[in-house]
């Protein structure tokens, strides 16, 4: 099993930054792929952004390329989600997943955190 903890959201306006963490524990040597997702009230989960713990590899939905970046710490295991040049759009409910592979597909993430909230406000 691996536990996945958020936390970083807050109310923010617009333009500004926020830095989410996603803190890893318990069989992380399982996992290779860690994501990030976010979901808006009346809205599917949608992908965010990807990367593994190993290697560069990294993957960002088209409307926060440029604005957001995914990075990590693997002394802490922990993986980052930093936000900047927030817009209103990207209010959400945002979760940390854990999987074997890095992917965009949600369905490919076992573990899933508890989410954290962003609201950016106009």
């Amino acid at each position: 099993q691996v536990q996945l903890v958020e936390s970083g959201g807050g109310l923010v306006q617009a333009g500004g930054s926020l830095r989410l963490s996603c803190a890893a524990s318990g069989r992380t040597s399982s996992t290779n792929g860690m994501g990030w997702f976010r979901q808006a009230p009346g809205k599917e989960r949608e992908f965010v952004a990807a990367r593994g713990w190993s290697g560069s590899s990294t993957n960002y939905a088209d409307s926060v390329k440029g604005r957001f970046t995914i990075s990590r710490d693997n002394a802490k295991n922990t993986v980052y989600l930093q936000m900047n040049s927030l817009k209103p759009e990207d209010t959400a409910f945002y979760y940390c997943a854990a999987g074997p592979i890095v992917t965009i597909r949600r369905e490919q993430y076992a573990y899933w955190g508890q989410g954290t909230q962003v609201t950016v406000s106009s």
